[in-house]
């Protein structure tokens, strides 16, 4: 099978080694070019230390030839990209061609999942997400793994699973896109307040508490936007929230931490800057999404408020008690 990946980020490679392993001819597409000649020449990610990419594995900039004659379209870029990723690519895909989204998120202006966003340019049934607890680094690795794979085309998921799925990767199937995409946006945001009780010195017997308070929301939410509320169990909702809200590798949670230790905001703002915190993208599009739809989810609010104005991180504790 021929498999294209646009993004080389963390985790858009360890994908492409799966892809590798399981003898499929992997093309990588970034549109930068200094990034994809420092790729192909160190054949390493500043990312993914001492995880070498494989010789196999193409990494070009040429969006038009990437995708010629790909079976399968892995999308891995940021959710604040995916916008004028979709728009360009509807200009080269073919009606065959099937679509994977890995990416996790909601636009900021207009609140769509990025499903939505790319049916906005691409009108296809052959489009998939994957979503679950997945260290790109882990996923490098070859430890075993699961990943929930929505998708309403049974010859898309069919594609997806015979591309992905191995004896360490274990692909779960659903047609509850909407249910998938909540799940794998929110918990980056719950994993800031989890980093935050972190950062005030904190157990985590207070971070479960967090956790299963977040658990009842999300699936609230879930059901208040119409997708299955028992999604809310799967790898992509409580497997996925589980492992970021109590993993310090994960970059929302050591964000929150830096919040919660009462960092100074120059350090915080160094932070922000140079690393990409997917949940606070995601916080702003969430915060405005449920105030929209009138759903109410008190937590978002407490973590909007605390991030942006200025609420003592304190009321967390008193909130998780009080809720």
């Amino acid at each position: 099978m021929k498999v294209c990946i646009l993004g080389t980020g963390a985790y858009g490679i360890a994908l492409g080694l799966i892809l590798n392993e399981n003898k499929h001819e992997v093309k990588m597409w970034t549109k930068f070019e200094e990034e994809a000649n420092y790729l192909n020449q160190k054949r390493v990610s500043p990312n993914l230390k001492n995880i070498l990419i494989d010789k196999e594995i193409t990494i070009s900039t040429n969006l038009e030839n990437s995708i010629k004659n790909a079976d399968l379209i892995i999308i891995a870029v940021p959710a604040g990209v995916v916008n004028s990723v979709a728009q360009e690519l509807k200009n080269y895909i073919t009606e065959n061609q099937h679509i994977c989204i890995a990416s996790k998120g909601i636009e900021q202006d207009t609140c769509l999942f990025v499903s939505d966003v790319v049916n906005k340019y691409i009108d296809s049934d052959k489009i998939s997400v994957i979503s679950g607890p997945t260290f790109a680094i882990d996923v490098a690795h070859k430890v075993p793994i699961g990943l929930s794979l929505a998708s309403i085309n049974n010859e898309t998921v069919k594609i997806v699973k015979q591309a992905l799925q191995n004896n360490h990767v274990k692909l779960r199937e659903t047609t509850d896109i909407l249910g998938i995409e909540i799940c794998g946006s929110i918990k980056n945001v719950i994993a800031i307040a989890a980093g935050m009780l972190d950062g005030m010195g904190l157990p985590i017997s207070t971070q479960a508490m967090l956790i299963t308070e977040s658990l009842n929301d999300i699936k609230e939410l879930i059901d208040a936007l119409g997708g299955n509320k028992n999604t809310i169990l799967s790898y992509a909702g409580f497997g996925d929230i589980l492992l970021t809200c109590t993993s310090s590798k994960s970059r929302n949670f050591s964000f929150g931490h830096l919040i919660g230790a009462k960092t100074s905001q120059k350090e915080i703002n160094n932070y922000i800057e140079t690393t990409t915190i997917e949940g606070l993208y995601t916080l702003n599009s969430i915060y405005k999404l449920i105030n929209h739809k009138k759903v109410e989810m008190p937590i978002i609010d407490l973590i909007y408020d605390i991030i942006y104005n200025n609420k003592p991180v304190d009321e967390l504790l008193s909130f998780l008690v009080e809720k």
